[in-house]
């Protein structure tokens, strides 16, 4: 069974070079050996004349200033970023100040490389709409030069019937702000359990620390410590320990003025430098308002985590550390609600196998239980989900991925028991959707990906990236899934 069931829409999403944001830019800090040249160049611009200085400044934001949301502001931004290094700040004019963080700026195409790897919840704004229509938001892994990746949005509507409307891209991207957070104990000293850091310095400040805390307060805490405890051989390396894990949890947010689309989550933390990956949404509902919740792979460009984000409204955003040895690989997708009371999520801890893992007590995702391993000629080198469980009637339907010869990905599908989802009840026999000629080249060849698809008016919806270049849309009815599936209890 080879795309029987699924049938392509005539809807792609493509890289568009257009989309830009602008990023810091230190001249120096791009080369082998970092010396900065920030010094000088100041010096340079600040010895323009005030006439050179407006012209500058005025042909800059006109040549680049419909391309981005506030541009002064950002240079304003990044001159602070920088003053310092200016010997006579003070006698900076305005114009000179914007002028100099004009040339400390540049633009970055997010998806000038690939625009792959989608998923796909119900999008917060349900109104203007027809009977029969859904609207979504789709989540994107952009990916840019240096194959430094971020996370985007686009919008579209569903139905009524295989209708698929994408809403326009176009208008000025904007990144993430960081707010405050409110930092969570819990996660502080699952942190340091991970790393066996545990010693009478970091008693002492769990020890003093509420159960929720800002930043001033996780300051003031460290800042207190006895000298007595500071002075012993590892008291500096565990205060150094302690901020980095602390660190690893913020919140972001876009102002309200903009749109889903114009949204981009960009790596604002050591661990994410070199990208954030492979997005899965799923909206949460268990009994309160329903949220938004994601996993995501950070990459420091050396080692990967798993992170999670949670969003009452894909404005503001929350991002923390997910512990434990069932997230410490790729592809970690989390169910739409608690099973049993448990939080549950998929995992392949291994590498090769999808695995079922829980949250205990302590905020640790504990070791998983095998639900499939590679078993069919088109898994053999690996298997993973495709995103969230979806919850059906009939079970859990997990979407599945498996690697074959010339690494080849292709798509199927798991069920699960509803309320053992430990117990995999069905499969389908063969693949849902396999690269085809029109979709088997492009950044990382002979690839369909999904990071997770819903229901809507009985037809699986299936947004998929085509070898890590382009998004595409995919549709099966859901009576034919799971007519097709066989049985697989295994007791």
């Amino acid at each position: 069974m080879t795309d029987v069931l699924a049938v392509r829409q005539d809807v792609t999403l493509t890289p568009d070079p257009r989309r830009v944001v602008v990023k810091l830019f230190v001249p120096g800090e791009d080369a082998a050996v970092v010396r900065t040249r920030a010094r000088a160049l100041i010096e340079r611009v600040a010895g323009l004349d005030d006439e050179e200085t407006d012209r500058l400044l005025r042909d800059t934001l006109d040549r680049f200033g419909t391309r981005h949301r506030d541009l002064a502001a950002t240079f304003q931004h990044h001159y602070d970023l920088v003053r310092h290094r200016a010997a006579r700040a003070p006698d900076l004019s305005p114009a000179s100040r914007l002028l100099v963080g004009a040339y400390f700026s540049h633009e970055y195409a997010v998806e000038a490389a690939a625009l792959c790897n989608p998923s796909m919840v119900a999008h917060p704004d349900q109104s203007r709409l027809s009977a029969g229509q859904l609207r979504v938001a789709v989540s994107l892994r952009q990916i840019g030069e240096g194959h430094l990746s971020s996370i985007g949005f686009a919008s579209a509507v569903l139905g009524p019937g295989h209708q698929l409307t994408v809403t326009d891209r176009s208008g000025p991207l904007v990144v993430g702000q960081r707010t405050g957070v409110r930092h969570r104990r819990d996660l502080l000293v699952a942190g340091l359990a991970e790393k066996d850091c545990d010693n009478e310095v970091t008693a002492t400040v769990l020890d003093a620390l509420p159960d929720r805390y800002d930043e001033a307060a996780f300051e003031r805490v460290l800042g207190g410590l006895p000298p007595d405890l500071l002075s012993r051989s590892t008291g500096l390396d565990t205060l150094e320990h302690l901020r980095r894990t602390n660190a690893g949890s913020y919140a972001t947010a876009f102002p309200a003025e903009t749109v889903l689309h114009e949204r981009v989550l960009w790596p604002a933390t050591p661990a994410e430098s070199n990208g954030m990956e492979d997005a899965r949404f799923v909206l949460f509902t268990d009994g309160s308002d329903p949220v938004y919740r994601a996993t995501y792979t950070a990459y420091d460009g050396r080692s990967i985590a798993t992170r999670a984000l949670v969003s009452p409204d894909l404005r503001h955003f929350e991002m923390t550390p997910m512990r434990g040895p069932g997230v410490r690989n790729k592809g970690v997708a989390l169910f739409p609600r608690t099973v049993g009371g448990r939080h549950l999520a998929l995992c392949r801890a291994d590498g090769e196998t999808i695995g079922l893992t829980e949250l205990n007590a302590d905020n640790r995702w504990q070791p998983p239980v095998p639900l499939h391993a590679p078993r069919d000629s088109w898994e053999l080198i690996q298997v993973g989900n495709c995103g969230s469980p979806i919850e059906t009637e009939a079970g859990w339907l997990v979407l599945t991925h498996g690697v074959g010869p010339m690494r080849r990905y292709a798509i199927g599908a798991l069920l699960l028991d509803l309320r053992r989802p430990d117990r995999v009840v069905a499969r389908l026999p063969g693949v849902l959707l396999a690269p085809e000629r029109s979709d088997r080249d492009g950044y990382v060849p002979n690839v369909v990906y999904s990071c997770g698809g819903l229901v809507h008016d009985g037809e699986l919806w299936m947004p998929y990236g085509a070898s890590d270049a382009r998004v595409g849309f995919a549709t099966v009815p859901m009576a034919a899934l799971l007519a097709a599936m066989v049985d697989d209890r295994r007791d």
